[in-house]
């Protein structure tokens, strides 16, 4: 999956997959992390976030399943 560089101190680069809703972040720490059935509204509105962070461990990381890649 193709991710795109954010500006964070968390989370390095974002990519998105429609067809499956699955989101895939890496952090700056290098580790990824697949989240699964995410619309694409969540994913539109962390890119758009002021604060990526904070929106993905307020909205992301307890409303959806993930896992470790």
């Amino acid at each position: 999956m193709r991710r795109k560089p954010v500006k964070s101190s968390v989370v390095r680069s974002i990519g998105y997959d429609p067809e499956s809703k699955t989101m895939e972040l890496e952090f700056s720490d290098g580790s990824l992390y697949e989240y699964y059935s995410v619309p694409a509204a969540i994913h539109r509105r962390l890119m758009e976030a002021d604060s990526i962070g904070g929106f993905l461990n307020r909205f992301v990381v307890p409303g959806y399943k993930s896992r470790k890649i």
